[in-house]
């Protein structure tokens, strides 16, 4: 049954395609980004998501730990990245990257988030030693470890190829990939926002052949500042092809632009309507993903909980210490706990579960209880 809000709507019809299991076309995905009626689309897009995922959202107990933000590139969106000659840039020693695993460890931690810049000196050996001397602290913890341009910079590093290089970090530890650097897919875009940074067909065959690997990965849009809707889409196809193909993502990460101490000139984040009818559209047109997350960290955490009734199912972690978009001008806490993350989905109606990097149950968590689930 749909909603009254979809029932009054020119929208209802398409619900149809979803009970359908029907695909969402590009132009239909256009008209969705111009559609006036949130509530409808939002509507929309719960109902793929009850379809889909039902009920629940999920939340994840993890740390962000970054290596360095020293960076060999100068990309124009970019507040984290610094030379060598800057006063703020920084660099952790194996030793210090430990102890923060064994801090966040004792938090009950079970991903560790690792990114840094394109460094211009640390050897490919650095990599290798702290994924073994994370993983030795504790073979459980999941290594979710950087973006597609760093893996084609360790691949540079090694003098192989970029599937000798996944290999070698596979084998040191490497459970997962992240999804960051996807920017925006369209050349003239990325011409202007990421200048020098891969292109988005290298983005997109570092993933693939990760997959074919057997392994698993997320994935990444960043909205908001230079770009069309139409660019939007054309991004969410690719995405939507190469998930047709390897089926290794387990969730898209849409990400609000933050235009603080950058270089596009841009004048305010993307407003809350704004992220809401991306997170909508995403839903519906991303028709293989199971997860779509809506990430506190840039929405701010009310924003968030909204978003869950728009077609997200996933509010990320508890993360502890983010960098890349506090040092862009994000105004939300360093981390969350993972009882607040809790409070936030059940304030929101949903069923909170805590998940682990390839988003498979923990914890359900029902009436103020938590329910262990097998695995």
């Amino acid at each position: 049954m749909t909603s009254l809000a979809l029932q009054r709507s020119e929208l209802g019809k398409l619900a149809d395609k979803i009970l359908a299991d029907e695909r969402f076309t590009e132009a239909e995905a256009l008209e969705l980004f111009a559609h006036r009626d949130l509530h409808a689309l939002g509507a929309l897009a719960s109902l793929a998501r009850q379809r889909r995922v039902g009920n629940k959202a999920s939340y994840l107990v993890n740390r962000y730990l970054n290596y360095s933000n020293y960076c060999i590139l100068s990309c124009q969106f970019c507040s984290f990245a610094r030379k060598k000659r800057d006063a703020d840039g920084f660099e952790l020693t194996v030793e210090q990257m430990l102890q923060k695993a064994r801090e966040a460890l004792a938090l009950g931690v079970t991903e560790l988030h690792i990114v840094g810049g394109l460094h211009p000196s640390l050897p490919f050996d650095y990599y290798l030693g702290f994924l073994r001397a994370l993983k030795s602290l504790d073979p459980r913890l999941q290594l979710k470890c950087f973006t597609a341009i760093e893996v084609l910079h360790l691949a540079w590093l090694a003098r192989k190829s970029v599937p000798d290089t996944l290999a070698e970090l596979k084998a040191a530890g490497l459970d997962s990939l992240t999804g960051g650097g996807a920017e925006i897919f369209q050349p003239s875009v990325r011409s202007q926002i990421a200048r020098g940074k891969e292109s988005a067909d290298e983005y997109i065959d570092v993933h693939r052949t990760w997959h074919r690997m057997g392994g698993r990965s997320t994935c990444t849009m960043l909205y908001g500042h230079v770009e069309s809707p139409a660019d939007r889409v054309d991004h969410l196809r690719r995405l939507r092809e190469l998930q047709d193909e390897t089926h290794g993502f387990t969730g898209f990460i849409p990400l609000p632009y933050h235009p603080d101490n950058n270089l596009i000139p841009v004048d305010h984040s993307p407003s809350g309507l704004d992220s809401l009818r991306t997170i909508a559209v995403s839903r519906l047109f991303l028709d293989n993903f199971d997860h779509i997350t809506a990430y506190w960290v840039g929405l701010g955490t009310k924003l968030s909980q909204v978003a869950l009734s728009f077609g997200a199912d996933d509010l990320h972690g508890t993360i502890l210490e983010e960098h890349i978009f506090h040092m862009a001008g994000a105004g939300s806490p360093q981390g969350r706990t993972e009882a607040e993350l809790v409070k936030a989905i059940r304030d929101a109606g949903f069923t909170p579960v805590q998940r682990n990097t390839f988003y498979e149950a923990i914890r359900v968590w029902d009436d103020g209880r938590s329910i262990t689930s097998p695995t």
